[in-house]
C-alpha cells in the first residue's frame, strides 16, 4: 500500500520548508533509511530520510519550491501502484476533480447570477492575482491609478507585493477606476476584490467580490473565439506598429521612470512580453559610449563657465535579495522578543590583566586552546548558579526558573545567526567549553547543525569582540529573560592605587527581560560574573 509523506517539521519553529535538492528521482528505488531530499528549514538544510520502502511514484514538491510543513512533499509505493486517489482524495483522476470542480462553479455562478441580479454592464471585477505559484496572499504596495482615474488597457494599475517579489499589475481592461477595493499597504488573499473598472459615472456601490460570478456574460465558446481573435489582432497590430511605424512597447511606469531619469527609450533593450520595456529594464539600464562621451564633453564646457556648479551624475539602483527561510524566522523571532518583552540594559567594565595573564599560561599547555569567550561563557554559568533568576523564563501565569544552565552562543552565518546550545555549561572546564563552541560553530556555519543543538537555551552570550565592537545591546533570545552582550577588550589609561597606568579592560552589557529579572537582581549578576572573570583562578576549580 502507498504510503503518502508530508513536509515535516524539522525545528520547533519550522513553518515552510524548501526542498534544496532530490536525491532520489521517480521511479527509483527507496529503502528505509534512504536519504530523500535535502531540505531548508528557517534553522538549516537537514537530510530528510526515508521511513518506508518501494519505489518512489509522486514527488509533491519541486526542488527550489517551499511549501508549509504537512504539504504533500512524496509517496511511496509498489511500482506501478494505482496513486490518483491519494492525489485528488476522490479516487478519481487529478485533472477530473479540476474539471468536475470547474463545473460546479460554473454551475453555482449561474444559480447565483438569476438569485442576485447583474452586474452593471460593461463593468468588469479585477482580483488580487496570483502572481506566483505560492503566492496565497497579496499586499498592496501602491497604486498607480486613483479612483476616477482612466484606464487603459496595459497601464499599470498597482505594484503588488507577492511572498516572492513585488510586482507591477496591468490592467486587461479599459475604463473608469470606479473602486479600489484594497488601500494601500493592506494584505488580501489571491481573488479578493481588488479594484472595479467600468464606465465613467457606474453605480458600484452595491458590487462586491462576490458579485464576480453573478455577472452575465457570452456563452464560453464565443468569449474565447472573441478573446483569442482580439489577441491575434493585438499581437499583429503590435508587431507591425513595432517594425513599421518604430513604436516603442513600455509600461507607463517605465515611460515615466524613463522620462524623470532623462533616458531614451529607444536605447532600451525590453526584458518583456514581445521585447515590451518594463520598470526592471530601466534601472537597470547603462547609458552607452556614446552618451558618456557626450556627457564628457559637457562637463568640459561647464568647467570653463566661471558660476557653472558641479553636479554630481549618478544611477540609483537596488539589489534586491530574496529571503531566506532562515533569515524570515530570525526577522520573525527578533521582532516578536523586542516588542514584548521589555528589555532594559546594565553594563559594566571588566579589569582584563588577570584574564590575559591566565589565558596565556593556560593556552601554553599542549592541546589546549581557550579564548576570552570561552571564559566569559563559564564565568556566566557560574554566576547563573548564584543568580537563578536571571536563568529563567516568562509565561504569563508564573515565572521558570531553570534547575539546569544550557548556554547559548550566538554564531554569525550567512543568512544571519544561529544559537547553537552548550548543555550543562556549568559542569564543563573552559577547555571543554572552547572544544564544544567550536565543534558547534563549524556545524553551523556549514549548515550541518541538528535541530536539538539550537534548542533548550535558558540564557544566551553574543560576542562581537573580535569585530573590535566595544558596547553593544543585543535582543533576547525568547525564552531567556537575559542575554550578554560581549565587547572587545581595550587598551586604555587607567587609575590603579592612585596612579593612572595602561590598562586592559572588557565592557559587558546585559540585556534584561523586567518582567522576570529586577534592576537589582541583573546588577547583582553583572557583579558577579565580573569578578569570575577578573579572577580566573576561581573558575579553575
Amino acid at each position: 500500500m502507498a504510503e503518502v509523506i508530508n513536509m515535516p517539521r524539522l525545528s520547533d519553529t519550522m513553518e515552510e520548508g524548501v526542498v534544496a535538492k532530490w536525491l532520489k528521482q521517480k521511479g527509483d528505488k527507496v529503502a528505509e533509511g534512504d536519504i530523500l531530499a535535502e531540505i531548508e528549514t528557517d534553522k538549516a538544510t537537514m537530510e530528510f530520510e526515508s521511513f518506508y520502502e518501494g519505489t518512489l511514484l509522486h514527488i509533491g514538491i519541486e526542488e527550489g519550491e517551499t511549501a508549509p510543513v504537512d504539504t504533500l512533499l512524496a509517496i511511496i509505493g509498489e511500482e506501478g501502484e494505482d496513486i490518483s486517489g491519494l492525489l485528488n482524495g476522490e479516487g478519481g483522476s487529478a485533472d477530473e476533480a479540476k474539471e468536475e470542480a470547474a463545473a460546479e462553479e460554473e454551475t453555482t455562478e449561474d444559480d447565483s447570477a438569476s438569485e442576485a441580479g447583474e452586474i452593471p454592464e460593461g463593468v468588469e471585477i479585477v482580483k488580487m492575482p496570483r502572481l506566483s505559484d505560492t503566492m496565497e496572499e497579496g499586499t498592496v504596495a501602491s497604486w498607480l491609478k486613483q479612483e476616477g482615474d482612466k484606464v487603459a488597457e496595459g497601464d499599470i494599475l498597482a505594484e503588488i507585493e507577492t511572498d516572492k517579489a513585488t510586482m507591477e499589475f496591468e490592467s486587461f481592461y479599459e475604463g473608469t477606476l470606479l473602486k479600489i477595493g484594497i488601500p494601500e499597504g493592506e494584505t488580501a488573499p489571491v481573488d479578493s476584490l481588488l479594484a472595479i473598472i467600468g464606465p465613467e459615472g457606474t453605480d458600484v456601490s452595491n458590487v462586491t467580490g462576490d458579485s464576480a460570478g453573478k455577472k452575465t456574460a457570452p456563452k464560453k465558446e464565443e468569449k474565447s473565439e472573441a478573446k483569442e481573435e482580439k489577441i491575434e489582432e493585438t499581437t499583429s497590430t503590435s508587431s507591425d506598429s513595432s517594425s513599421e511605424s518604430g513604436r516603442i512597447f513600455a509600461s507607463p511606469l517605465a515611460k515615466k521612470m524613463a522620462e524623470d531619469k532623462g533616458i531614451d527609450l529607444s536605447k532600451v533593450e525590453g526584458s518583456g512580453e514581445n521585447g515590451r520595456i518594463v520598470k526592471k529594464d530601466i534601472e537597470s539600464y547603462k547609458p552607452s559610449a556614446a552618451p558618456a562621451a557626450k556627457e564628457e564633453t559637457t562637463k568640459r564646457e561647464a568647467e570653463t563657465s566661471v558660476a557653472a556648479p558641479y553636479v554630481p551624475a549618478g544611477e540609483e539602483s537596488f539589489e534586491e535579495i530574496k529571503n531566506s527561510q532562515m533569515r524570515k524566522t530570525i526577522a520573525k523571532r527578533l521582532g516578536e522578543s523586542k516588542f514584548s518583552a521589555p528589555h532594559y540594559y546594565l553594563t559594566i567594565e571588566v579589569d582584563m590583566e588577570n584574564a590575559m595573564a591566565s589565558r596565556k599560561q593556560i593556552n601554553a599547555m599542549p592541546d589546549v586552546k581557550v579564548s576570552f569567550n570561552d571564559m566569559v561563557i563559564k564565568a556566566s554559568a557560574m554566576a547563573l548558579r548564584k543568580h537563578p533568576q536571571v536563568n529563567s523564563q516568562w509565561t504569563g501565569d508564573a515565572m521558570k526558573i531553570a534547575k539546569h544552565i544550557h548556554m547559548g552562543v550566538a554564531v554569525a552565518v550567512e543568512e544571519g545567526l544561529v544559537v547553537p546550545v552548550l548543555k550543562f555549561a556549568d559542569q564543563m572546564s573552559m577547555t571543554q567549553i572552547g572544544g564544544n563552541v567550536k565543534d558547534l560553530a563549524g556545524k553551523a556555519r556549514n549548515k550541518k547543525l541538528q535541530p536539538k543543538e539550537m534548542e533548550g537555551s535558558t540564557f544566551t552570550v553574543s560576542n562581537l569582540g573580535m569585530f573590535g565592537i566595544t558596547e553593544f545591546t543585543s535582543i533576547i533570545n525568547q525564552p531567556n529573560s537575559a542575554i550578554l552582550s560581549v565587547g572587545t577588550i581595550v587598551e586604555k589609561p587607567v587609575v590603579k592605587n592612585g596612579e593612572i597606568v595602561v590598562g586592559h579592560t572588557m565592557k559587558l552589557t546585559l540585556a534584561c527581560d523586567h518582567r522576570t529579572v529586577d534592576g537589582a537582581t541583573g546588577a547583582a549578576f553583572l557583579q558577579d560574573l565580573k569578578t569570575y572573570i577578573e579572577n580566573p583562578v576561581t573558575m579553575l576549580a
